[in-house]
């Protein structure tokens, strides 16, 4: 977060200049502060989607339906 802040904060002048030479930097810096915005916003929802998708994946494929069954039935007490 703190590096897309800084490069997105950097291309804010060029995004928002005015004076000579504005019109040619002014794409670039708008290219700049949208695509950061919108892959910053991308990571921040798919991370954490795409994490519990494979930690399911994990758990379904770790366990067979057998090992989950007998993990459920209360063990005898030795003794």
């Amino acid at each position: 977060m703190m590096t897309t802040m800084a490069a997105l904060l950097a291309g804010l002048p060029l995004a928002l200049g005015q004076g000579m030479g504005s019109e040619l930097r002014r794409p670039l810096g708008i290219a700049m502060v949208g695509g950061l915005l919108l892959s910053q916003i991308l990571t921040l929802y798919t991370t954490p989607v795409i994490y519990i998708f494979f930690d399911r994946i994990g758990h379904r494929f770790s366990r067979s339906p057998k090992t989950i069954a007998s993990d459920s039935e209360p063990q005898p007490a030795e003794g």
